[in-house]
């Protein structure tokens, strides 16, 4: 079940959503209409057809850390960096896990950093820890479309793991990264909705005060992954800062991603109908961690760019540039989001 309602949110997805905020693109003032045409009209960068792992450049001296990298694509992403020759810091929240994927890689090239999104004295407390320069911040790990539960800090854990913390820790750490902050997002940020767009209506959001869909949940903090990267290379561009913020999506990957909320609601029922969709539908884990090396690698990205399979709906296949959908453009959207997130965690970046 879990499986069959992301399909159909990527189906639905690609055509708008009934009920998105008054922002989105059938919503938009006629300026912002007009900005947004301008904006499909130019050309996407081009990406090689088929590329791959294989394509990888020699990353001898390069490091990369990446969050949730002990499961699914962060785990094929960290893999393949390493093996390219990269210095990889998988960052998580069980250390017990990361040692085992360790292991599991054979790589002295891979070092373990923990940290807990959800919590952010452990977000803290483990940017503290990167007194080290890195090439590339890989936001990979997430959680989807779990029951409602509050993070430890008080913010919906959606919220709280797939963006809040995020944003603390890349913010904490910003002077230290010297290339590129990959933000991993989804298809999914097509049915995420932030109201009407308001300091109020993104707070209530994070803080998980409105009425929770645990899939709106879910694509709100996708989407929010998207305003994110589109902001912070705003921002980055006009400070001179050295760094070029790019997003990417897996497509439909099989991961354990989708069975953590059938687990989490002791539905043995859903969990295996999931494993089962997983198996027929989903690319696999190794196939889906190939956007997120392409926006982590590939030379001369556009800022802003936004990297997923060439599929059929973006589902499955090989990178290559894509569109968001035009809620996630929304500078005033963007905006404030950004001052919200600063709020609730504290960090101001600079």
């Amino acid at each position: 079940y879990g499986a069959m309602a992301q399909l159909v949110a990527h189906l639905h997805g690609m055509q708008g959503v009934r009920g998105s905020s008054p922002l989105s693109s059938t919503n938009m003032k006629e300026e912002d209409m007009s900005e947004d045409k301008e904006r499909r009209g130019l050309a996407l960068q081009k990406i090689p057809a088929g590329w791959s792992a294989k394509d990888l450049p020699n990353l001898e001296g390069k490091r990369f850390l990446i969050t949730g990298a002990t499961s699914g694509i962060g785990k094929e992403a960290a893999r393949e960096l390493a093996r390219a020759g990269a210095k990889v810091t998988i960052a998580a929240r069980s250390l017990e896990k990361a040692e085992s994927v360790k292991k599991e890689l054979s790589s002295e090239r891979i070092d373990l950093l923990e940290l807990d999104l959800a919590d952010l004295e452990s977000v803290r407390r483990a940017a503290r820890k990167v007194d080290y320069e890195i090439d590339v911040l890989i936001l990979n790990a997430g959680i989807m479309a779990i029951p409602l539960r509050k993070s430890v800090d008080d913010f919906e854990m959606q919220m709280a793991t797939n963006h809040l913390g995020h944003f603390a820790f890349a913010g904490l750490i910003r002077d230290r990264v010297k290339s590129r902050i990959v933000t991993i997002s989804s298809q999914a940020h097509r049915m995420g909705s932030f109201g009407d767009g308001s300091l109020g209506s993104i707070r209530d959001i994070c803080l998980g005060r409105n009425k929770y869909s645990p899939w709106g949940a879910y694509g709100a903090s996708k989407l929010a992954n998207l305003l994110f990267t589109f902001e912070l290379e705003r921002i980055a561009s006009a400070k001179d800062w050295k760094i070029t913020a790019i997003a990417a999506h897996p497509g439909y990957s099989n991961t354990n991603l989708q069975s953590v909320a059938p687990k989490m609601k002791g539905n043995i029922w859903e969990e295996r109908s999931t494993a089962f969709m997983n198996g027929v539908i989903a690319q696999s884990a190794s196939r889906g961690a190939l956007p997120t090396l392409c926006a982590a690698t590939f030379p001369n990205l556009y800022g802003a760019s936004f990297i997923g399979p060439d599929g059929l709906l973006e589902m499955r296949g090989f990178p290559k540039a894509v569109r968001a959908r035009s809620i996630a453009y929304d500078q005033e959207l963007a905006n404030n989001l950004w001052n919200v997130s600063e709020e609730l965690t504290g960090v101001v970046w600079r």
